[in-house]
This record gives structure tokens, C-alpha cells and sequence, in this order.
């Protein structure tokens, strides 16, 4: 076999990964269909960091030796600078982990057969809180290392950086089902993504591979709007197509996270011999047979 032909099945097995990834993100989607208010979690987990946000960017905005302390030269030997970047980094984990967590919850319960809504969410994330934490402390912790590996070398701190944060992701792909669900500590959770991710990573990823393409051509839709307004060219016409546009980001935003979220619980799911009802049990094996091909 030379190597055209080793490219040729290489790209075959590709095309064959994002065409079930592509499937997966359906099946996902028409979950998200059956429960439309678990587009809620991800909304209000956005207004919630907006709101972090501004907590933390308006003493900076309004105090002169806040702005001081965070330009100086030798910020990065000041302490109070570390301490302040890793409070907003727990923060946002810890937000971000909560509602995923509720969602993950009422996925759960829809996979089961069940009628989830908006309280059986919370009530998961709520029964998981020390898991959370702990979780969000280990995620903060990492972020603020390759901060300061970025903020080492402008180039090859954030070349490292990018890699080391894209393995990081990757290798903890299933943690936050599994903190959900079977209510471990962090360093085991870890272990067990990592596990699961050995027998699976092709529709894994190439699922949400699938779903980045379809955001990507949304928000270049989503666009129009505004776009249309702008040719327009009256007052009106340009603040109506901003609006709308920007109406339709955000959906497109709060779509892709939920749909993401489902997906990884349905591999999950099924890496514990739960296939849900609503996926193709044949896609789910793909994934699970991806070392094999």
C-alpha cells in the first residue's frame, strides 16, 4: 500500500467521522427541539458573566490606582494582580460549570424518558456543588499557569500556551458529566475522562467540528440582517438590522453550547452502556470504534 492510498483512506475515515458528526449534531438538536427551555441555562449563564464582568472591569475603569496596578511594569511580580485574575477565573468556572450541570441534568432525565424542566436542572447542578467547586478551583488553576506561560515569551508563551490549552481541553472533555453523574473529586473525574476519551475521540470531536461549521455559516447569515440595513441606509432600517442581528447571535450562541452539552452526555451515556433513545446507537459505536478502523 503506498502512501496515496494511505492518504486516500485517511481521508475517507475523516469525511466518514464529520458526516457522523454532523448526524450526532442533529439527533442533538432535535433533543434540544423536545426541550426548548434548556436554551435557558446557557442565556442566563451568559447574563451572569456579563455581569462578573462588569463587577470586575468597573473598579478598574474607575479607580486610577487599580489601572496602575494592573499596567505597571512589574505587574505580573504583584500579588494582588494573581490574586485578582484567578477570583475571575473561579468565578467564571464556577458559573459556567453550575448551568452546564443543570443542563447536563435535565439531558439526563430526557434521555431516560422523563420531562425535565428548569428546576430538575438546578436541582442537579445544586446536588453536585462540592464537585463543582472543586472542579472550578482546578480549572482556574490551570488557566492562571498558562497565563503565565503566556505572559512569559509573547510568541512562544502563547504558541504554548494555545497547545497546552487545546490538550487541556480535549483530555477533559467528559469531566463534567461524570462529576454529575457519579459525583467523584476532580483528580478521579480526570482520570476517567481520559479513560473514556482513549476508546473515543473521533465523533467526539468531529461533532463538534460539525457543529463549529454550522455556527460558523449562522453567524455569517445572522449577519444579513444588519448588512440589509446598512444598504438601506436609513436610521431605522440600519438599528432594525443590528437588533435582529444581533437577536440571532446570540441564539445561534445559546444553540451551539446547549447542543455541544447533549452530545457529550449522549457519548457518555453510551460509554457506560446508557444509549440514549433519541441517538443512533450505530453513530454512538462509530465513535467507540474509531482506534479500531
Amino acid at each position: 500500500m503506498d502512501l496515496l492510498d494511505l492518504d486516500e483512506i485517511g481521508g475517507h475515515i475523516m469525511f466518514e467521522r464529520i458526516i457522523a458528526g454532523w448526524e450526532l449534531a442533529k439527533q442533538s438538536l432535535a433533543v434540544l427541539r423536545s426541550d426548548k427551555e434548556l436554551l435557558l441555562f446557557p442565556l442566563i449563564s451568559g447574563f451572569c458573566l456579563l455581569i462578573v464582568s462588569a463587577s470586575f472591569l468597573l473598579p478598574f475603569m474607575t479607580s486610577e490606582s487599580n489601572r496602575q496596578m494592573f499596567l505597571a511594569e512589574n505587574a505580573s511580580q504583584d500579588p494582588m494582580v494573581y490574586v485578582t485574575v484567578f477570583l475571575f477565573y473561579f468565578i467564571n468556572y464556577f458559573i459556567i460549570l453550575f448551568f452546564n450541570a443543570a443542563l447536563i441534568g435535565c439531558a439526563i432525565i430526557r434521555f431516560d424518558g422523563g420531562n425535565p424542566n428548569l428546576g430538575d436542572g438546578f436541582r442537579t447542578a445544586m446536588e453536585c456543588l462540592p464537585q463543582i467547586f472543586a472542579w472550578s478551583l482546578v480549572s482556574a488553576t490551570v488557566g492562571m499557569i498558562l497565563k503565565i506561560i503566556e505572559s512569559r515569551s509573547e510568541k512562544v508563551g502563547q504558541f504554548v500556551s494555545a497547545l497546552l490549552g487545546m490538550a487541556w481541553n480535549v483530555t477533559t472533555y467528559f469531566v463534567l458529566p461524570i462529576l454529575v453523574v457519579e459525583k467523584v473529586g476532580p483528580i478521579d473525574a480526570f482520570k476517567r475522562s481520559t479513560s473514556i476519551l482513549k476508546k473515543t475521540w473521533g465523533e467526539a470531536l468531529s461533532a463538534n467540528i460539525s457543529i463549529g461549521i454550522i455556527v460558523f455559516f449562522l453567524e455569517i447569515l445572522a449577519l444579513l440582517p444588519a448588512a440589509m440595513g446598512l444598504l438601506i441606509g436609513s436610521t431605522a432600517s440600519i438599528w432594525i438590522g443590528i437588533v435582529i442581528t444581533v437577536i440571532c447571535v446570540i441564539l445561534v450562541a445559546l444553540t451551539s453550547t446547549a447542543t455541544s452539552t447533549i452530545i457529550t452526555v449522549a457519548l457518555y451515556e453510551h460509554a457506560e452502556n446508557r444509549t440514549p433513545k433519541q441517538f443512533d446507537q450505530n453513530l454512538l459505536e462509530q465513535a467507540f470504534a474509531t482506534k479500531s478502523r
